[in-house]
C-alpha cells in the first residue's frame, strides 16, 4: 500500500513548529507494511486542500492528513472536505457525548464552541479522539482511504495506533522490515568501495540505503513483501553480508541511534558511565541523557574547557598540560581516568580537541581531537584529525567518542 502525508497549518510553512508528525507517521506506517511515497505540506485554506487532493499520485490509497480541525473559524479543513466529498454536515450525538464525558474527566464542563466539533460530514466513518475533542474522520473515495486527523501530535498518534492502525491490518496483506546499522569515522565513499562487490548476493526483497550525518553513516536495510514471507530471514542475511565486507566496523544498533544502543549495553551489563569533556562542550553527555532511561547508568559529566578546570575538577597534572597541551595523548588519557574516579562510574570517555576555526599548529592543525575511554580493565586512547568546520568538528568527535565508547563496553566481559 502507498501512502502520502499531507500536512496543513500555517505555522508548519512559517517555521513557527516543527512537522514531528509526518516523522512519526512515516516510520510508523514503514513497519506496518505502508509505503509513503510524499509529504506534502500546505496552508489551511480550502483552495490549498483541494489542490492537494486532486494532485495525489495516481497510485496511492492511503492518505493522511493532520490539522486544520480546532472549534475556530481559521480551521477550514472539516467544511472543506464536507464539500469536496459532496457531503451535508450533520451533528454526532454519540460524538458530542464522547466530548461531554471528555471534558467531564478533565473536571470541566465544554462550552457551545464545543458542539461545532460535534458536527462532521455525513459521509465520514467517525474515529473516536480519546486525547481531544476533534474526532478523527475516514473518507473511501474511488479506492482510497483519506483519514484527516487532529495535529496535535499525542491525539494524532492515539488515533492512529489505537484507531486507524487496526482496521488497517485487517485490509492489507504487505510487509515492511527494516534493520539499521552503523559505521563510525568511515567516509560514505570508501563504505560504498567496501560494499558494491557483495551487492549480487543481496536477495531481491532488500534495498540498502546509506544515510550519512558527520562523522557517521547509518546503513538501512528495507525489506518488502507479503506478511507470508520470512523478511527476517532476508535482513539477517544481508546483515551477515555487510558483516563480511566490513568486519569490526560495523556496528548493530537495530534501528535506534548509536546512543541507544550504548544504553542497551551499558543496562545489559550492568554498568555506569560518565563523561570529561573539553571541545564537545557537554555534547556527548546531552547524546547520552537524550535516551529515556538513562538515569540506569549515566551518572554526570564535567566539562573542562580551562586548564584549570582540567587540573582542580579532574586531577590532570600540570606540569603535563604545559609540557604536552591539553589536546595530547596524554592528558585526554588523565581527563577520562579522573572522570572515572571523581564520578564513581565503571566507564568514563574523555574528549580534548581543536574544533577550530582557530588555535591549529603545524603539528596539530585544527580538526585534531584526542579520545580517551577509561574502564576497569584498560585506558585506551585514539587520535582523529577531522577537517576545518567547527560545527562538524564537534559533532564528528561526539560520534567518534561514542563509537570508541561502544567498542570499549562490547569488550568488557558482562557480569
Amino acid at each position: 500500500m502507498k501512502a502520502e502525508i499531507i500536512t496543513i497549518g500555517d505555522e508548519i510553512l512559517i517555521g513557527q513548529i516543527v512537522d514531528t508528525n509526518s516523522a512519526w507517521l512515516g516510520q510508523v506506517l514503514g513497519e506496518e507494511g505502508i509505503e509513503v511515497t510524499r509529504i506534502n505540506s500546505i496552508a489551511d485554506t480550502s483552495e490549498a486542500i483541494v489542490n492537494a487532493l486532486e494532485g495525489l499520485y495516481p497510485e496511492t490509497e492511503l492518505v493522511l492528513m493532520t490539522g486544520g480541525l480546532g472549534p475556530t473559524k481559521d480551521d477550514l479543513t472539516k467544511q472543506t472536505l464536507a464539500r469536496y466529498f459532496n457531503s451535508e454536515m450533520v451533528f454526532r450525538d454519540d460524538v458530542w457525548e464522547h466530548i461531554v464525558q471528555l471534558f467531564k474527566g478533565f473536571g470541566r464542563t465544554p462550552v457551545e464552541r464545543n458542539k461545532l466539533q460535534a458536527e462532521v460530514p455525513a459521509v465520514c466513518e467517525v474515529l473516536f479522539n480519546h486525547k481531544g475533542t476533534a474526532p478523527g474522520m475516514l473518507f473511501r473515495h474511488n479506492g482510497r482511504r483519506i483519514v484527516s486527523l487532529p495535529g496535535v501530535p499525542y491525539e494524532m498518534k492515539a488515533l492512529i495506533s489505537d484507531g486507524l492502525l487496526p482496521m488497517l491490518r485487517e485490509e492489507i496483506d504487505y510487509q515492511i522490515v527494516h534493520k539499521t546499522l552503523f559505521v563510525v569515522g568511515v567516509p560514505e565513499s570508501v563504505l560504498a568501495d567496501k560494499i558494491e562487490p557483495h551487492d549480487h548476493k543481496f536477495p531481491p526483497s532488500v534495498k540498502l540505503a546509506y544515510l550519512p550525518r558527520p562523522g557517521m553513516v547509518r546503513l538501512r536495510l528495507t525489506a518488502r513483501g507479503s506478511r507470508q514471507d520470512n523478511l527476517d530471514a532476508d535482513i539477517n542475511l544481508c546483515v551477515g553480508i555487510l558483516r563480511e565486507a566490513l568486519g569490526s566496523d560495523l556496528m548493530d544498533g537495530s534501528s535506534k541511534p548509536i546512543e541507544h544502543y550504548i544504553g542497551t549495553l551499558l543496562q545489559e551489563k550492568g554498568l555506569t558511565v560518565g563523561t570529561a569533556e573539553s571541545c564537545t562542550g557537554g555534547g556527548i553527555g546531552a547524546a547520552l541523557v537524550s535516551v529515556p532511561g538513562s538515569s540506569a547508568y549515566f551518572e554526570g559529566s564535567v566539562v573542562a574547557y580551562s586548564y584549570d578546570i582540567k587540573e582542580t575538577l579532574l586531577g590532570v597534572d600540570h606540569l603535563t598540560l604545559v609540557e604536552k597541551g591539553a589536546v595530547s595523548d596524554e592528558i585526554v588519557r588523565q581527563m577520562a581516568e579522573g572522570a572515572r574516579q571523581k564520578l564513581g562510574v565503571d566507564f568514563a570517555v574523555a574528549v580534548s580537541g581543536i574544533a577550530g576555526p582557530d588555535g591549529g599548529t603545524p603539528d596539530k592543525p585544527v580538526g585534531t581531537s584526542y579520545i580517551s575511554v577509561a574502564g576497569p580493565l584498560r585506558t585506551t586512547v585514539e587520535k582523529f584529525v577531522f577537517g576545518k568546520v567547527r560545527e562538524r568538528n564537534i559533532q564528528k568527535t561526539i560520534f567518534a567518542a561514542l563509537n570508541l565508547l561502544v567498542k570499549e563496553v562490547e569488550d568488557y566481559p558482562q557480569g
